[in-house]
This record gives structure tokens, sequence and C-alpha cells, in this order.
């Protein structure tokens, strides 16, 4: 099964024009994640798959929600049950998530469905790689998001208003980060930060939009990007190099920068 090869509208960067080169991978998906060179996808039938070469593996099981980072692949299911891959195996982590994200450096984040926010550390993340009954040490973070995702350095969240803020600091002991949020200019209803601290996000109106000037020494950046498309987006994400994201209609796109 091959791509289709389409070029999408060009992406203004301030004065900048570049031009998205833009792949339409074949199959349908309601949310897609990219990390250390993975990309899992979830249908609207809660079906997990991943992406090998051009071509969609089935995975067993079924999940709402599917992440994939250096903190491994973990996913949430219809009951909000959360599962890490191991193996080939799911195996189920004691708590309650609506989403959930693997991108820190060997931590994990994510909200209830409360909007509650959590993380988890770089240790007992490592320490799931077997059945345990032992409960997660899962960390309760102040405020309520509805989206939360993390980087290497810093995590960024949106709540139901579509606010949206950033927590610093975080690291593989400290997963909490500062514990202090700071708000960023702006709406979204979903942000993705990349492995490599790069932060895209959507809005409401189905806009991407690109975090300029965020580094280890400014993870906050500096302003927003529009990225001029012609497909309205529902959801994003973003590894080395590569734009991947779900239309409205639930189409891929795997566009480079």
């Amino acid at each position: 099964m091959e791509m289709g090869f389409i070029v999408l509208c060009a992406m203004g960067l301030f004065s900048l024009s570049l031009a998205l080169n833009c792949n339409t991978v074949p199959g349908e998906l309601q949310q897609v994640d990219a990390g250390s060179g993975q990309v899992f996808g979830v249908n609207n039938d809660n079906k997990i798959y991943t992406l090998y070469g051009d071509q969609w593996t089935q995975l067993p099981g079924a999940l709402k929600h599917v992440t994939v980072g250096p903190s491994g692949v973990w996913g949430t299911n219809a009951n909000n049950e959360i599962f890490k891959l191991v193996g080939g195996t799911w195996l189920k982590v004691s708590g309650l998530l609506k989403q959930v994200d693997a991108g820190g450096n060997g931590i994990l984040g994510g909200v209830n469905m409360f909007d509650g926010i959590f993380c988890l550390g770089k240790d007992p993340n490592l320490a799931f790689n077997k059945p345990t009954s032992s409960p997660a040490p899962w960390q309760n973070l102040p405020g309520s998001l509805k989206y939360y995702s993390c980087g290497p350095y810093s995590c960024w969240g949106v709540n139901s208003n579509n606010n949206i803020y950033i927590m610093k600091g975080v690291t593989s002991a400290e997963c909490r980060g500062s514990m202090s949020w700071e708000q960023i200019p702006g709406a979204l209803v979903m942000v993705e930060v990349g492995t490599d601290g790069s932060v895209f996000g959507v809005n409401a109106g189905g806009d991407l939009y690109q975090r300029t000037g965020v580094s280890s020494d400014k993870p906050a950046g500096t302003d927003w990007a529009l990225i001029s498309m012609c497909n309205k987006l529902k959801h994003v994400s973003y590894d080395q190099g590569h734009i991947w994201a779900i239309t409205l209609q639930n189409s891929i796109l795997d566009c480079v920068v």
C-alpha cells in the first residue's frame, strides 16, 4: 500500500513562507501520536494501529487514546483504564486516566475524567515491565486540564476553556516540575510536545499552530505561528521533522516540516 502525495497550503512563519510536503496515509484514525521514530494511532472503533513503513499493523486490544515516546507506549481505554505495552502485551497499570502522554524524558503525564492532572516518574515507569498488582505512584498536580503533553524539559496543557499552560522545570527525577503554572496567550483544544521539545496545537476552528522560539533556555517560546493548511484538523503530533495530523474527516496526513 503506497502513500498518496499531495502538497498542502504554504506554512506562514511571520514573514517566512515554506511549502509543506504532505502525504495522505491510507486509513482513518481519530487520534495519532508520534515519538522516538514510531507512530501509533486509534480509530473510531478503538482499534489500535502502528505504522511499519507505509503499512498500518493492528495491535491486539482496544484503546481510545494511545501515546508513544521516550517513556514507552501507553494508552487508555473506554473505561479510562491505563495500559503500558511491554513485549507485545498490554499491562494494566493502576489508576484511571482519559488521556496519557509518553513524550517526557522517562516520565508520564495525563489527565483523568475530572480534568485532574497526574504524572508518573521515570523510576516507577521503568518498574512497570511485568504484570504487577502494585499501585502506580501517580503524583497529583494542582489545577485542572483536559489535555496534557510532556517533552524533555516542560509539559503543556489546555483546560476546559481552551486556555494554554506550561509547567517548567520538569525532569526525569521530578515529573511535577516547578508546580507553578504559567499561562500562555492563545486558545487551543489540544497541544502536543515533541520529543525534541517542539510544541504544536490545534484550535477550536481546526487550525494548526506551532510555538516559535522554544528551547531548553526558553521553554515557553515567544509566539504562535499559524501553519496554513487546506484541511481542518482535530489532532496533531510531531516527531523527527514530521507533522502527523488527523483531519475532521479522520484522514491521516504526514507532513514534512
